[in-house]
């Protein structure tokens, strides 16, 4: 039967349904599609055949991998096509577009669907306001304007996670500036560093934080941003380095998440996570936007308890804190369908309290530096991943994880090329992360190499650069920090009585630190910290001596 192109899918629904008939895997059946409508300088030819066939499990139930065979396909439209697996979502279309940068994501959503929703945000009445995505376009191009016309190369964003933060991170990179997220909480030290060492030469974002920080500006950059976008990672000054990615990158990135676990135009997206974070940016706005759905801008943590139910979404990314407190509170809407999981370790418990709300979990692999994910499972088990498209892992002789991400890879650390060729070699990324495959091919994470801790708040702290703050403050160095319950805790050689003591030398040093990373409990041991031959701290044996002896303390 003749089947229509609607908007940037094409749908295949006599292919389904023929499918859906016969649940044997590796069925095979030959669609054919009619061009109703000219998606873009298509060519006079009417017919054109698709032929499909199931890699595994059943459609359009769950996302599964197809292999495509495509012959005929004119114009310029078809150039995105992946000839090898593209994902079918569950109203039986593909995405055909792999966008090049921002100002093609929003050009051709709004040529494709001018009218229809792209945000939703708080106005002044009870119910949302709406920006359409044709709206969104012009309104991003007069903003760019406006940022052209300064002159200035860097720009700094203090991100709110407002609208208008959103509307003036594509208008800079549409404008050519280097754009720079900054996170508008940190300490007034650490964006003076980040300020600093980004080459910022202007800020967007509060008024008096944006006074506060403009005697540190510098001199901006020589060359053009071209799409240039940092992030830092998590970590603490020294540590915390600025991830050179593009716009390109991150919407090479979305797309790789949106053909492993497509929205279709009809789902909104919640958009609750820090916009400078990577995972936040790329899998609570991007995401939406290129599978053309609608994205709800939360108005922030304190009103996390009220915008499910004032946004309705059917979608939401998540770190895993932010997730527990939603299942605590009870503030998962009935609307919500889908919940992805990313950057931190999510129990199986928090899990199965979601999956029995009927609303189905993924979980997400991806770091700042691949431009967020890499994998993403989507089958029954949300800790088995299946690698995105794009990229390519291999697991290294001491199981750590290797990334090859050509589309999405950093292209360094700012400024800092000896770091980036620590860990950046050959267009080989080593993450540190420690995993393996199951036998059907899907990668499982096992640990970490890395000396960071990674908290269910999505953010780390660089043990090495930590303990040192912490010995400096006590004047002493047989110590170690080691998590415990998904916290910090210190362990420390000495007496028990000298409780009081490290807690009130420790206090200034804590103050620097977001909540998450402040030390929650004092272990104290009699004997050496145990460590390896070249001196590294043995931790896990550290810990697992000084929970035996029982001598605890918990400093608030």
């Amino acid at each position: 039967e003749p089947l229509s192109p609607v908007r940037n899918h094409w749908q295949i629904g006599t292919a389904v349904s023929a499918l859906n008939k016969n649940n044997s895997h590796d069925t095979e059946c030959n669609g054919s599609i009619r061009q109703e409508e000219e998606p873009i300088s298509a060519k006079e030819e009417s017919q054109n055949f698709l032929k499909v066939r199931v890699g595994h499990g059943t459609c359009p139930r769950v996302p599964c991998k197809l292999e495509l065979s495509v012959d005929l396909l004119p114009g310029t439209w078809y150039t995105g096509i992946s000839k090898r697996f593209q994902t079918l979502n569950r109203s039986g279309g593909f995405h055909m577009i792999r966008y090049k940068g921002f100002e093609h994501l929003l050009q051709s959503q709004a040529a494709a669907c001018p009218d229809h929703t792209a945000l939703l945000y708080e106005g002044d009445g009870e119910e949302p306001q709406t920006m359409t995505y044709a709206r969104l376009y012009e309104e991003v191009k007069q903003r760019a304007l406006y940022w052209k016309d300064t002159h200035r190369t860097c720009l700094g964003v203090l991100c709110d996670g407002s609208m208008d933060c959103i509307l003036t991170i594509f208008a800079a990179v549409l404008a050519g500036m280097q754009t720079v997220l900054l996170d508008e909480t940190s300490s007034d030290e650490l964006l003076q560093e980040q300020i600093t060492s980004s080459d910022i030469d202007i800020l967007w974002g509060d008024p008096e934080l944006v006074s506060a920080m403009t005697p540190h500006l510098t001199a901006g950059i020589k060359t053009p941003g071209n799409g240039r976008m940092l992030f830092f990672t998590s970590g603490t000054t020294r540590q915390s380095k600025a991830v050179i990615l593009s716009d390109r990158s991150l919407c090479a990135s979305a797309w790789n998440g949106s053909t492993m676990l497509p929205l279709s135009p009809e789902d909104r997206l919640m958009c609750m996570l820090p916009l400078h974070h990577v995972f936040g940016f790329v899998c609570s706005l991007l995401w939406g936007l290129v599978c053309g759905s609608e994205v709800a801008v939360g108005r922030g943590p304190r009103h996390y308890h009220d915008d499910p139910f004032f946004f309705h979404p059917t979608a939401l990314s998540a770190v895993p804190m932010l997730l527990q407190f939603m299942i605590r509170q009870n503030l998962l809407n009935r609307e919500i369908r889908l919940i992805l999981v990313g950057a931190g370790d999510c129990h199986e418990e928090l899990i199965c309290a979601v999956t029995a709300r009927g609303i189905r979990v993924s979980f997400g692999y991806g770091l700042t530096e691949t431009s967020s994910g890499v994998a993403i499972s989507v089958s029954g088990d949300p800790y088995a991943m299946e690698v995105c498209p794009d990229d390519t892992i291999t697991i290294a002789e001491d199981d750590e994880i290797l990334i090859q991400a050509p589309l999405c890879m950093m292209e360094g650390y700012y400024g800092l090329p000896e770091e980036t060729s620590e860990v950046l070699r050959n267009g080989v990324f080593h993450t540190g992360d420690l995993g393996y495959f199951d036998k059907e091919g899907r990668l499982h994470l096992s640990g970490r190499k890395k000396e960071i801790l990674v908290f269910p708040d999505g953010t780390k702290i660089y043990l090495p650069e930590y303990e040192a703050r912490i010995m400096k403050a006590l004047n002493y160095f047989e110590l170690a920090v080691v998590e415990k319950d998904h916290a910090p805790a210190l362990i420390y050689r000495g007496d028990p009585d000298e409780r009081s003591r490290i807690q009130q030398a420790l206090a200034p040093v804590m103050k620097q630190y977001p909540r998450s990373q402040q030390l929650k409990e004092i272990l104290f041991t009699d004997g050496e910290i145990p460590r390896t031959a070249t001196g590294k701290v043995k931790r896990w044996e550290l810990l697992e001596k000084a929970v035996q002896r029982g001598d605890t303390d918990e400093p608030r």
